[in-house]
Parts: C-alpha cells; structure tokens; sequence
C-alpha cells in the first residue's frame, strides 16, 4: 500500500534540489513543484501527528487505517504496543546544524509531559538510529576525558568560559568513574554568560587565524568557523571540544540511546526512532533551550568516537539489519544489485514501512516502485520485486518493530 508522507520545512535543511528529501519527493510524484529558495529538512513516514502519512488509494490517514485493521500490526506489536505502529521513520537533510540536544527516557519523558505538555507533548522516550546516506557529520557522546583535557590545556577560552577552578579540579580527577567534577564543567559551560561565551568565542577564532594550519587542525579551527558561521556566539559552538566528531560514510550507523547528546552537522541519513517528537535543546539553536534538564539527564558516559558507531549484520546476500537494544524499532538497509532479476523481501512479523532510494522495482501486483516510492507493508506479508534493468541498483530502507 503506498503511502503519501509529510514534509518539514526546518530552517537547517537543505535548498531546493540539493536536498535528497526534495528529489525524492519529486521523483515519486512528478508534479511536484521544488522551490530553489526553500528548505527540505525531513520527510516523516508513519503516524505521527506532527506529520502524519496518508494511503495513496484511499484517502485516509495510516494512522485512521491501522486503527481500524490493528491486526495489519502483528500480534507482537499489538502485545507490546496497542493498536499504535511504534516508531517514526525518516529521510533527513541537513544544510547545518541541528541543536545539541538529548532524548529523554521514558520515565523522564513521563515526568516532563505532565509538568511541561507545551513544551514536552508526549510522554514516550526517543532512542533513535541514523544510516548515512552521504558522507554525514555528527557530534555524538562524550570525548574520552583525556582528549577533554587536552583541549582544556589547548584552549584558555574554554578555560574561560567554564572556570579555572572548576577545569583544576576536572584535570586532577584521575578516576574515570568520577565524573562529578566533569558534570559541574559541563553545567558550567552551558550556562555560562552569553557575552562572556561570544567575546571567548571571538578571542579563539582570532587567535586561530594566526596559527599554522597542523594547529588550526588539532584545534577543528574549520568546524568551529562553520558553527560560529550559522550560530554566532552560540555556547554550542565550544561542545566541539566536549563531544566526539564522526564523520559516517555511506551505509554506517550511529545509535543513540535515550539521555545521549548528540547534533547532526551536515548530510543526509535515513533515521529512525520511537514515535516521539521530544527534544531538550542546549547549544546551537534558536529554538528554546532548556539546560537544567539537559545536564541533569545526560549519562556523561566518556568514550571514544568508534565506540559510537552502529553495527549491523547480514540476513542474506543483500539485507543488513540495523537492531538497537530498544522494542520499538530497527531498519534493514536493503541493496539488490543490478544484475539480479528478481527478489522477495523478507517477510516481518510486524508492520512495516519500506522506502525505495536509488532504482526501480516492479511488485507481483504489478505496481512500479521507483527513487521515492514508500509503502506501508503489512505484518508477514510476502513481496516479491522484479528488478527493472536500468544499470542501477535497487536499493531500499525498511523500518518495522524489534519484537
């Protein structure tokens, strides 16, 4: 069943056709008008009330469908989920920064929508998985404390910013299960006051103008331009230090679980995550931001940048499946190269939402999957596709429950 799904225009998308959320959009519906001067930032398939998707044949939302036939589900998403498709799937395109920020756990997620419900307006936790689709950065989890070290003895305006007293006694803590005096720095910096933040800021970007550029590397003088650029004088600008930097390439994956801070950079992933649209912003964003519960949910778990990536494993020759630890979700990344002449996917236990990025399929009912092309696919359902020759592979995203 193919769906029609909504589109987010956010700020920090990107323009027009260089957005993969745009020629997506166009290629599956050709009177699809691209505006150059907009941005597309998400394309959100499932039932989420922000941006709910609807059957292409029948005018109705999904959301209204599987109320109706909850049996589409599978009986292991209805033990565990109700009558309700458990996760939110995605295509992102980011032209800069999305906010630092963290998803709270459901018990902290429950405790924020019945104190805060204009700000917090579900109660469910966030636990999300991101797949580059191009080269994709990201600021993900804590730096191993060393490396935050060594950027307190680099950069005497982070220093500033936080407080000597309080770097002293972050530097002299050699119990890496200590991480009081790390969480006092961290608070300190992201309350730091926003003048002092923009005048330290301003003193580091003069100063590392001056360096030859080994230097301007080991201090990430391009990123923290780039940063300033779209957020000048934003605090976040200096979680360049704090966080790890990972760049994915094509096919890697992050994971990131409930109380992890994290902000995508640049690029485009598919994403997939809890139906929620929680967030708690800290750093690098307009929108409002709410610090106190930021520090006071993060798991200030300190490791290394290739501790952050997401492994899969292979099912057959070509899907590789993405599974977190969490119930509500995993992908499998689907690429059927363009010498094979016919493929059936394998069938879930749950409900399903596959969509097509790169090539064209023909399905045993004669329907034509091609580049944006998704549908809603229902628990066990069995789909056999023709692969239409047009030296292209096939390649596929499927999101369904982990139960």
């Amino acid at each position: 069943m193919e769906l029609i799904c909504a589109v987010q225009n956010y700020d920090w998308g990107k323009y027009g056709t260089n957005s993969i959320v745009a020629t997506l959009i166009k290629t599956a519906n050709p009177k699809f008008i691209i505006n150059e001067e907009k941005p597309y930032a998400e394309l959100w398939m499932g039932t989420h009330p922000n941006g709910p998707s609807y059957l292409k044949e029948k005018d109705i939302s999904l959301e209204a469908y599987i109320q109706k036939n909850t049996n589409v589900l599978g009986i292991d998403v209805q033990q565990q989920f109700g009558s309700s498709l458990p996760f939110l799937f995605k295509v992102l395109s980011i032209r800069k920064a999305l906010s630092i920020q963290a998803h709270p756990d459901k018990k902290k997620a429950e405790q924020l929508h019945l104190q805060h419900p204009e700000i917090y307006k579900d109660s469910n936790h966030k636990p999300e998985l991101a797949i580059a689709l191009t080269e994709f950065e990201a600021l993900c989890g804590f730096r191993p404390i060393e490396e935050i070290k060594e950027y307190f003895k680099l950069l005497p305006e982070l220093r500033a910013v936080i407080g000597e007293d309080l770097v002293h006694e972050c530097m002299i803590i050699n119990d890496p299960e200590n991480i009081v005096p790390f969480k006092a720095c961290f608070h300190s910096l992201m309350t730091c006051d926003h003048n002092l933040v923009m005048l330290q800021l301003e003193h580091l970007l003069e100063r590392l103008s001056y360096l030859d550029k080994s230097s301007q590397e080991t201090l990430n003088g391009d990123l923290l331009q780039r940063l300033h650029l779209d957020y000048p004088g934003d605090v976040g600008c200096f979680g360049i230090y704090i966080f790890n930097y990972i760049t994915l390439q094509p096919g890697e994956a992050l994971y990131l679980a409930p109380n992890e801070p994290h902000a995508y950079i640049y690029g485009d992933c598919i994403e997939c995550m809890a139906c929620s649209d929680n967030v708690v912003r800290a750093g690098l964003t307009p929108k409002l931001k709410d610090v106190e519960t930021l520090t006071e949910i993060l798991t200030y778990k300190c490791e290394s940048l290739f501790a952050k990536k997401f492994y899969g494993y292979f099912e057959d020759n070509y899907t590789e499946i993405f599974q977190p630890p969490v119930p509500d979700f995993a992908v499998a990344k689907i690429l059927i190269p363009s010498d094979e002449v016919t493929y059936e996917l394998i069938p879930r236990r749950t409900a399903s939402i596959l969509i097509i990025i790169n090539g064209r399929a023909e399905t045993h009912t004669s329907q034509i999957l091609q580049k944006g092309s998704i549908l809603f696919i229902h628990a066990n359902e069995k789909i056999m596709l023709k692969i239409l020759k047009e030296h292209c592979s096939l390649l596929m995203f499927q999101a369904f429950a982990n139960v």
